[in-house]
């Protein structure tokens, strides 16, 4: 019901809007001045093209079974069947208004969802959403009534007729009636009254701004962490910077989720006590349910995917995630041929790695190493959500984990330089060689393992690098109290694995060649071969959804959550203060990579 709602709604509107525009009945008109002037009835018209907008407007509203916008939606239907009257005596229209008015007030019940969480950031796009649609309606007036446009009227002169319009000054076209002079006037003013009255009331507004993490909610999280961090290994994403936590009634359990394009999206499993689970995953229900968001869980182990498919959403496996026992790691054996050639070229070439906690290093050095980060980094997006924690060295993440490459053979790189350990327990860049050419930070996986978060590397660096301090990792484990890592996540390593097996059909070698098509710009298959390097246990993960027909919406949300997918902002192309002077000082530097090696290192988890 709130579908067709919303489709009669929008249908309405635009009877509204091209109703307003076209010429009324001279008999009903003549009829009309008995009771209104002309000047009111003009005016009721161009009230009417206002309504019929704002009922396109509601549409989606309705669709989504928003209570705010059913409200809205009855009062501007009973303004509608008034107005449709006052214009013109267009029984036939106000006779559509009504009935659909009628209908929205028999079916008030389906329509209970709360509002959207609203920042000012609305005002900008209701402003350009409103001024467009202005401008597209002054068009399609001047287009249906244009023999009564005199003498020439290019397309340039419509626009500055209706721009100027929309603000009440006159413009440069001439018309042959002095009624439809009146009419086109009003509507444009009202249109242009209507958009700058829009946007100043959601500027001014006092702001609902998105929920974010707050700090009575990280210090519960980390408590959970404690007790029940060993069950997920991306339980310490929960900290995240953008995501919000619900809780379950006993406060034993929580789910992680952020609200992306109308999706409720959850990451990983619930976090705490299995037994509140269920809890934790009906408040996160109900809260969608209350706001009419989809709700959807990306990356959710195989225990986690049975208590959501308990709740009602399906399970899709749609990738595994790599974890490596670090007790039985070995170079040793011919699978791990590849990587031990790798690691010895580096280790030739004068590589060290050294591996310290986060607490352990000195404010100086995690400064110096979030610069370097940023710098390799460079413009490129910052992906990452469900297995990316969004930061690097915040005091707070003491038992993180960085991995340090540093090369001893002196080069004129730019990168800062290597720590002297002799000074701290982590070291403090000095000027002498070696110079830090790579790291990799990881989060905690309870109490004896890491999780992959970042990888960062400079790219004029040997190849190898990453497979380096990956075994470095492996290597230095003990000293750290670990005994697992968990790595990259790959998407669809099942439907890979088996496509380039001998045998395979015909439909599951199309899925491979189009995950491979994807491949150049997803990074699907070189994760997955990375990955597989290591010889790891791969342990799959879910994807929970309520309908297959919101499958489409939830890929883009994932797609948008996971920065695979960023729409343009124009703040985003203007250069920083002393970045184009830096940039003019900077020395050009080339950077020669075979292509196998730049297909194999991955931007991050």
């Amino acid at each position: 019901m709130p579908r067709v709602a919303a489709l009669l709604t929008l249908a309405v509107g635009l009877l509204d809007v091209v109703s307003a525009l076209t010429p009324e009945w001279r008999s009903r008109l003549a009829d009309l001045r008995v009771l209104l002037p002309a000047a009111a009835s003009r005016q009721a018209a161009a009230f009417t093209v206002v309504i019929g907008m704002l009922l396109v407007l509601l549409a989606a509203g309705l669709r989504r079974r928003k209570r705010r916008a059913w409200r809205a939606a009855v009062v501007l239907l009973g303004l509608s069947v008034a107005l449709h009257v006052a214009k013109g005596l267009d029984y036939d229209e106000a006779a559509a208004s009504a009935a659909l008015l009628g209908v929205l007030v028999l079916v008030r019940g389906e329509f209970r969802a709360k509002g959207d969480p609203t920042t000012r950031w609305r005002a900008l796009g209701a402003a350009l959403l409103l001024t467009a649609g202005s401008i597209g309606i002054g068009f399609l007036l001047l287009h249906l009534r244009e023999h009564r446009i005199a003498g020439p009227h290019a397309w340039s002169a419509q626009l500055e007729q209706i721009v100027l319009g929309l603000v009440g000054v006159p413009g440069p076209l001439h018309f042959t009636s002095d009624r439809f002079a009146d009419l086109a006037d009003r509507v444009l003013l009202t249109l242009g009254l209507v958009t700058i009255g829009t946007t100043g009331y959601l500027a001014l507004r006092p702001p609902q701004p998105r929920p974010r993490l707050t700090e009575d909610d990280q210090a519960r999280v980390r408590t959970l962490l404690d007790r029940h961090g060993d069950a997920d290994s991306l339980g310490y994403f929960v900290l995240r910077s953008d995501k919000s936590v619900i809780w379950s009634p006993s406060g034993k359990a929580c789910v992680a989720y952020r609200v992306i394009s109308g999706v409720m999206l959850a990451s990983g499993d619930p976090l705490g006590d299995r037994e509140a689970w269920p809890g934790a995953i009906g408040e996160f229900l109900r809260e969608a349910a209350d706001h009419a968001w989809t709700p959807a869980v990306i990356g959710c182990s195989e225990a986690g995917g049975t208590a959501w498919t308990r709740a009602g959403l399906t399970a899709l496996e749609f990738g595994d995630e790599a974890v490596v026992d670090a007790a039985t790691f070995t170079l040793d054996g011919r699978a791990m041929r590849n990587v031990r050639q790798a690691v010895a070229r580096v280790e030739r070439a004068g590589y060290t790695a050294v591996a310290r906690r986060v607490r352990d290093l000195a404010p100086p050095d995690v400064a110096g190493l979030k610069a370097q980060a940023a710098a390799w980094r460079g413009s490129e997006t910052e992906r990452g959500f469900s297995m990316a924690l969004g930061r690097l060295g915040d005091g707070e993440d003491g038992d993180c984990v960085v991995v340090l490459a540093y090369e001893s053979t002196a080069r004129d790189t730019g990168t800062v330089a290597a720590p002297d350990e002799s000074a701290s327990g982590a070291g403090v860049p000095s000027d002498a060689e070696p110079r830090l050419r790579a790291l990799l930070h990881f989060v905690p996986w309870g109490r004896d393992g890491l999780s992959l978060d970042a990888m960062r590397r400079d790219r004029a660096a040997d190849n190898g690098l990453n497979e380096f301090l990956i075994v470095s990792t492996l290597r230095q484990a003990p000293q750290l109290g670990v005994t697992r890592v968990s790595l990259n996540f790959a998407f669809f390593r099942s439907a890979l694995e088996r496509g380039e097996r001998l045998g395979a059909g015909p439909v599951v070698r199309s899925w491979r060649g189009t995950l491979l098509f994807l491949s150049r710009w997803f990074q699907i298959d070189s994760l997955y071969r990375f990955n597989a390097k290591f010889q790891p246990t791969w342990q799959p993960r879910f994807v929970c959804y309520p309908a297959t027909a919101e499958l489409p919406r939830i890929a883009l949300a994932m797609l948008e959550a996971e920065a695979f997918l960023v729409w343009p902002r124009w703040r985003d192309h203007l250069p920083r203060p002393g970045a184009l002077l830096a940039a003019a000082r900077r020395p050009r530097r080339e950077c020669h990579l075979p292509e196998e090696d730049r297909t194999q290192l991955p931007d991050g988890p």
